[in-house]
């Protein structure tokens, strides 16, 4: 996947659990392209914390839903 502006990953429309598995994966990458681009060219801490922030809580929500779907 080619790398990703920062200011390119949009907000999804719809809460992260409300996401199907393969719009939060695929928004997971987004962050992840976003953020090592980011650091490769310039890191400002604000943007790149704001960008951290969400793929923490993407992070999140996906082991929630591995958790939930192990028991």
């Amino acid at each position: 996947m080619p790398p990703t502006a920062p200011d390119a990953v949009q907000q999804p429309q719809h809460p992260l659990y409300a996401l199907a598995t393969f719009e939060l994966r695929r928004y997971r990458q987004q962050l992840e392209n976003a953020l090592a681009v980011f650091d490769a060219n310039d890191p400002l801490p604000t943007a790149g914390g704001d960008l951290q922030a969400r793929l923490d809580a993407v992070l999140a929500e996906q082991e929630e839903r591995a958790r939930l779907d192990s028991q």
